[in-house]
């Protein structure tokens, strides 16, 4: 008897795999032959139906743009179409301002500013020495007077980094109105305030001097560009007493000097030993100018005074006048040395806020009536020349006291100072 061959059990068909939201099912060569060997079922052609064309959907006809109305009580009118956003709207509006401000930047950067300048300050110049002399109607010193103001107020404030243009127009604008008003109260305040700012010009009109002869020549630019503004001031006709009219044009020029100077100096901390120094002694001449001038004033000369009054008539007997105090002791040898200095440091700038002291001193030359004009240049002359003796002497004690010997080391120290500023035409901040 054969054994029965053995019953195999039946198969259970597999059940598909749910996939997961976000998982892809796994491939298995069943699948995928399966996947090959089936194809996609597909209708037989039908030779009567045609083929579907290529041409794009067809798309709806545009609407006609209505322009935008107004509903008014007289009925319905169009809007402007500067109103609306067209050829003519804001884009249109912001590209010619654009355009606008490129060709002001373009004319700024041309040289037409600077011949500009030249041409008014020269202009004004020539007013005033027509009316000096006096030549033509009498309102030409008061003309050369504004014109040189304008020109003077610009240049401090493109110095400076100000608008020259806005200030500048609106100097001459009020100097017109001076003229027209031709009040005395009107006149002086013009006269008082023309003095200080050229004095200020005068500082900051100069540039760092390595060597002596450099910080000479920076103290004559400033000398010249006082005097022009001491021709200014008169041009305005001021009625003044002498001198509070001094005083306060000292005040003014100090004042805008050290406040320029405060950030041009990087601040009191910017003063440093030798600033200090220098700032302190340079305060105790003026008050000691200033104080004794006021006592003499009031009490009278004495001994000593009556030597140095004669000393003063000898030079006005000989030599035709006698130095500006302030302008020979102390703002020439300040800005001197206040240069040299700030071709090395920057506590310079500390030193030459005192010139400011002797630039308004020249400014304001003039405004005495008992001196006469060549009395006047020759005391400014004189006080520049003895000035800058004495600016010598006190760069020469500087650099003992701090440099080095010997003509090698002078050389060496000259070479070696070259902290950079903007040259004299460009603005300092």
């Amino acid at each position: 008897m054969s054994r029965a061959a053995p019953r195999r059990r039946a198969e259970k068909p597999r059940r598909a795999r749910r996939t997961r939201p976000g998982r892809t099912p796994e491939r298995t060569p069943e699948r995928e032959s399966a996947a090959v060997a089936a194809p996609a079922p597909s209708r037989p052609a039908d030779p009567t139906t045609p083929a579907p064309s290529a041409s794009p959907a067809p798309t709806a006809p545009a609407r006609p743009v209505t322009p935008p109305v107004t509903i008014t009580s007289e009925g319905v009118t169009p809007t402007a179409a500067a109103e609306t956003d067209g050829p003519t709207g804001p884009t249109q509006d912001g590209s010619r301002l654009d355009r606008w401000r490129a060709r002001a930047v373009a004319l700024g950067e041309s040289r037409v500013p600077h011949v500009s300048w030249w041409l008014l300050l020269l202009a004004g110049v020539g007013l005033l020495v027509a009316g000096v002399v006096p030549v033509g109607p009498a309102w030409l010193g008061g003309a050369g007077s504004v014109a040189v103001a304008t020109s003077y107020v610009w240049a401090l404030a493109a110095r400076t980094g100000g608008r020259p243009v806005v200030f500048g127009t609106l100097t001459a604008l009020v100097g017109v109105v001076v003229l027209l008003l031709d009040d005395d109260r009107a006149s002086t305040g013009a006269a008082v305030m023309t003095c200080a700012l050229a004095a200020v010009l005068a500082v900051m009109m100069t540039v760092p001097a390595k060597r002596f002869r450099e910080a000479a020549r920076e103290c004559a630019v400033a000398v010249a560009i006082a005097s022009v503004g001491a021709f200014a001031t008169v041009g305005f006709e001021p009625a003044l007493t002498v001198v509070r009219f001094q005083y306060a044009t000292l005040g003014l020029a100090l004042a805008g000097a050290f406040l320029l100077v405060y950030r041009l100096g990087a601040g009191l901390h910017g003063l440093g030993r030798r600033g200090l120094i220098a700032t302190v002694g340079g305060g105790v001449v003026l008050l000691v100018f200033v104080g004794y001038a006021e006592l003499l004033r009031q009490y009278g000369p004495g001994d000593v005074v009556t030597t140095l009054l004669d000393g003063v008539r000898w030079s006005r007997e000989n030599l035709g006048a006698f130095p500006r105090p302030l302008e020979t002791v102390l703002g020439v040898p300040a800005l001197a040395w206040g240069c040299h200095m700030r071709a090395r440091r920057r506590q310079g700038w500390w030193v030459c806020a005192f010139g400011a002291a002797g630039t308004v001193s020249i400014a304001n030359a003039l405004v005495d009536p008992s001196v006469a004009l060549l009395e006047s240049g020759l005391s400014v002359g004189y006080g520049l020349l003895i000035g800058l003796v004495i600016g010598y002497v006190v760069i020469r004690v500087d650099l003992a006291l701090t440099g080095s010997r010997g003509r090698r080391a002078r050389r060496d120290e000259q070479a070696s100072a070259v902290r950079p500023e903007p040259r004299r035409t460009a603005a300092l901040l």
